[in-house]
């Protein structure tokens, strides 16, 4: 193969672990290449609200946060579909930032770092050999030492591999929808809304330039019994719950039409499969409830960062590195995700999420103990 195709390590999928992972790397004056399907900048499907404990790994890469004037989010309001309300202290906080803006920051410092990024490039094919990959895209075939999957909650290299989360068909913590819009609203810079309704949820944050996101989580089955009509999905269930329906009747929307994906799972996933080390959401994807899977993507990029650093330079085997990445993330994430499945088994279902919100608010120690299950310390 042509050495103008050959690389140290080959990232599919250009989001947050991905271009995270390549400024790591690329730093360390290995030949990186990040293969991304879409362009920067590009608006995506996320919550956008980063916790605290990722600041300074963002800082290390570059990223100039304390001169974006983010809005800093220090609060937590969480309301049933009848509009009950719960108000939270958030003692960790995070900070609003759209994946528009970070995404395409992110590949800047990446092309700085050295990386070379093709986007507009899908991914086709990812084969493992005796002892390296070979990566189709576009017509291109590449060779890498090491490939990372950073391709976010589905691919169809996932579906290719036939990964057990693909599988799996009607379960609890499988196929979902997700919504996104950007609106004018005056909602306040300092408060993460979490708006329940029938069988779903919406979160609502400032990001900068005064805009605000506007994000909500529901079963496929909720917009088939809507007839598969976002509209009248909003209009039928979503805006049954007062704080919802006050907002999507009074703000600006600034998208023509809303960001949608689908297929989305919360079931379990491994972190290597082929030998390739997978990061984010190809990982594990954490509820949005817990509001922290920008984190989790970042820190994932230092994990792996760190021991594939020690497998190019012939410190550790490629077993070792694989092994030591699964318990890694394990040790880190295990305990985050599995209080995300049960927060989110618990809301979005009428009664149940009504007396889960009275017993936190007349116990405020249970609160607290959801929202320092759902965080992780600073990396």
């Amino acid at each position: 193969m042509n050495s103008s195709n050959t690389y140290d390590v080959v990232i599919v999928g250009g989001g947050i672990a991905g271009l995270s992972l390549a400024i790591l790397l690329g730093r360390q004056h290995y030949k990186i290449l990040l293969l991304e399907k879409e362009s920067y900048p590009k608006h995506k499907v996320c919550g956008e609200y980063i916790s605290m404990e990722s600041k300074p790994f963002l800082l290390s890469l570059g990223l100039a946060v304390d001169e974006m004037q983010l809005p800093v989010i220090n609060k937590l309001q969480v309301t049933d579909a009848r509009g009950n309300v719960v108000n939270a202290d958030l003692p960790q906080g995070g900070f609003g930032i759209s994946r528009y803006k970070l995404d395409a920051a992110l590949a800047e410092l990446a092309q700085k770092a050295g990386a070379t990024i093709l986007t507009k490039t899908k991914v086709e094919d990812v084969q493992w050999g005796s002892d390296s990959y070979t990566v189709k895209a576009k017509d291109q075939t590449y060779a890498a030492k090491v490939v990372c999957g950073t391709w976010g909650k589905r691919s169809n290299i996932d579906v290719k591999w036939q990964r057990t989360f693909i599988k799996e068909k009607n379960r609890a913590l499988n196929n979902y929808i997700a919504v996104k819009y950007h609106i004018n609203y005056p909602w306040p810079n300092d408060i993460v809304g979490l708006h329940n309704f029938k069988n779903g949820y919406c979160g609502i944050s400032r990001v900068e330039d005064g805009r605000t996101c506007l994000c909500y989580l529901t079963t496929a089955t909720n917009l088939q019994e809507n007839g598969n009509d976002i509209k009248r999905l909003e209009q039928e269930t979503v805006m049954q719950n007062p704080w919802l329906k006050k907002i999507f009747g009074e703000a600006e929307f600034l998208y023509e039409s809303p960001l949608a994906i689908s297929q989305i799972s919360f079931e379990r996933k491994t972190q290597v499969e082929e030998h390739v080390l997978l990061l984010g959401d190809a990982a594990g994807s954490i509820t949005p409830l817990c509001g922290n899977g920008m984190s989790m993507a970042m820190r994932a990029a230092k994990i792996s960062g760190g021991l594939i650093d020690e497998f190019l330079k012939g410190s550790i085997s490629r077993e070792v590195m694989e092994k030591n990445y699964s318990d890694q993330w394990g040790s880190v994430f295990s305990k985050r995700l599995s209080m995300g499945r049960f927060i989110q088994s618990n809301f979005g279902k009428g009664g149940i999420t009504s007396v889960f919100l009275k017993v936190a608010n007349a116990f405020p120690f249970v609160k607290r103990a959801l929202i320092r299950g759902a965080s992780g310390s600073v990396f």
